[in-house]
């Protein structure tokens, strides 16, 4: 996908609907979108626009203590549920319509870091530790540390993180963009 397709699918996930009215108010409203926006322009086609959106994303990243390496892999429709403190290493990936919350942490510190699927939900204070898999449509909740792979609709929860129940709904993930498979 274009960066401007990830920037209206990543509008949607906030509003459920793409304008150039809600694009405006919500870069000048919204931390979280802004944020998004400006790490989505670092891979745009113009040498100047990338540029421009890099120190954009830096500073950003700075005054909002974001540290989402504009090399890591994400599909359309993040939110950012609020604007500040995730840490994501360059290794991560990360699939269409996830959720991230404040105080995340998906880190590695021996080679690559977690691979997120698809309508992923992680709350607050989380930390996923090294190359993990977190199935489709699986929900991590509030002060978890997952160290090991997360089964597709499963919620987990505590540290070490536990499965408490499978085959649940993404409840979580409001406005969720299709994606073409």
């Amino acid at each position: 996908m274009t960066p401007k397709q990830l920037i209206k699918a990543d509008l949607y996930r906030q509003t459920g609907r793409v304008s150039r009215v809600l694009l405006i108010k919500h870069l000048l409203v919204n931390p979280s979108f802004n944020y998004v926006f400006w790490f989505r322009l670092c891979r745009a086609r113009s040498a100047l626009m990338r540029g421009f959106a890099r120190l954009m994303h830096k500073h950003l990243s700075v005054r909002y203590q974001i540290q989402l390496p504009k090399e890591v892999q994400v599909g359309p429709g993040l939110y950012l549920g609020h604007g500040t403190g995730i840490i994501v290493n360059a290794s991560a990936k990360i699939g269409a319509n996830c959720n991230l919350s404040p105080y995340t942490v998906i880190g590695s510190n021996h080679g690559h870091a977690a691979q997120i699927g698809d309508n992923v939900y992680i709350g607050p204070h989380t930390s996923v530790v090294e190359h993990v898999h977190i199935g489709d449509g699986a929900q991590v909740g509030a002060g978890a540390v997952v160290i090991k792979d997360v089964p597709a609709h499963a919620t987990v929860v505590g540290n070490p993180a536990k499965v408490v129940r499978e085959h649940g709904e993404a409840t979580y993930i409001a406005n969720p963009v299709q994606v073409n498979s």
